[in-house]
């Protein structure tokens, strides 16, 4: 029973997300971990004359720090090795299976996300069992190994390629807060850190003020030898997020328009009209978007056709082509020519 490996990327999570019957979620890159930038993704205010109308909660359930793999620095934090209430911590039994363990690392510790039949079955069954066998359950789980499979590209079948010293080998680290506590899930080690406690849970910035300074840390250590790493979130849907705003603020606009027709005297007409024009500009704002959240997954969308597609038999039949009519061997020594040009002429 093996498993493929996928490329790292927001979109292939989030469709990975959808096929495991996982719905409301999807994952996004982060390219700040700015207090100011994380508070946007987890709030929204929506305000009319310099109030607040109302406070948008858009829930991040946890973080996931990809970073390519190296022999591990001596960590001197102390790993809890006896089992913590409530919480799902799993041994990475697998290496091609990190990315979607580090994601299900996130999913079976976040008590506000509404798991499939197969992954409740999964939790309920593993939830005794020690961490390498909690693992091993997992990388047995028919269903999710599928799913993840069905991401990988279709050119080399995985059990035919060959690895060396040189392979890109990535790791996946998961970062999530349950009952109070911020843990670091990393299934190479035996056991969970703990950060400390936390105030609030998944939709306070608490959690994520303590993380940030961790994942920085460890970002700063990156950035001596290596520059391929990142930093993904699990968040609520988007669309459906800015979609609830835009209901609000409609309404808002309704009552608002309504207060302009009301005769009653002694009404301030021009503060309503400039509650008015505020209202209407974050409509507008708000639309743009949902707009941009519909391009985003029609191109994520595209992308994975692509990515499963396997171009080998269109590469073998176009080159058999230029065979028959005598092109390839021309077109291989212009090719030869030309790159020997550019190595005795550098710029």
């Amino acid at each position: 029973m093996s498993w493929a490996a996928i490329e790292n990327d927001p979109g292939v999570f989030t469709e990975l997300l959808q096929q495991m019957q996982v719905k409301g979620l999807q994952v996004d890159e982060l390219y700040s971990l700015d207090l100011d930038a994380l508070k946007d993704l987890q709030y929204a205010e929506l305000w009319a004359h310099c109030a607040v109308l109302s406070v948008f909660s858009r829930p991040i359930y946890g973080l996931i720090v990809l970073y390519k793999w190296r022999p591990p620095e001596k960590d001197e934090r102390p790993v809890i090795k006896d089992a913590v209430p409530n919480l799902f911590f799993a041994n990475q039994i697998i290496n091609n299976a990190c990315a979607t363990q580090a994601i299900l690392s996130v999913l079976l510790n976040s008590p506000g996300v509404t798991l499939s039949d197969d992954l409740k079955k999964l939790k309920e069954f593993a939830k005794d069992l020690p961490p390498e066998l909690k693992g091993l359950a997992i990388v047995n789980c028919e269903s999710i190994r599928m799913c993840s499979n069905s991401f990988a590209r279709s050119e080399i079948p995985e059990e035919q390629k060959s690895s060396s010293n040189d392979d890109d080998v990535y790791h996946f680290i998961s970062y999530v807060p349950v009952d109070g506590v911020l843990y670091e899930l990393d299934g190479l080690k035996e056991g969970p850190i703990s950060l400390g406690k936390c105030p609030g849970g998944v939709g306070d910035m608490g959690w994520l003020k303590m993380a940030q300074p961790v994942i920085l840390e460890r970002i700063d250590r990156f950035t001596q030898n290596e520059i391929r790493f990142s930093v993904m979130a699990i968040l609520k849907n988007r669309k459906e997020m800015y979609t609830a705003e835009l209901k609000e603020l409609q309404r808002k606009r309704e009552s608002l328009l309504s207060q302009m027709g009301d005769p009653t005297p002694g009404r301030h007409v021009p503060s309503v009209e400039q509650s008015l024009a505020e209202v209407a500009a974050q409509i507008e704002a708000v639309t743009e978007k949902i707009i941009m959240e519909e391009e985003k997954f029609k191109k994520w969308k595209t992308e994975n056709i692509r990515r499963k597609h396997n171009y080998v038999p269109f590469l073998f039949n176009f080159l058999k082509i230029l065979e028959e009519k005598q092109q390839l061997k021309p077109l291989i020594e212009k090719a030869k020519t030309k790159q020997k040009s550019h190595s005795t002429n550098p710029r």
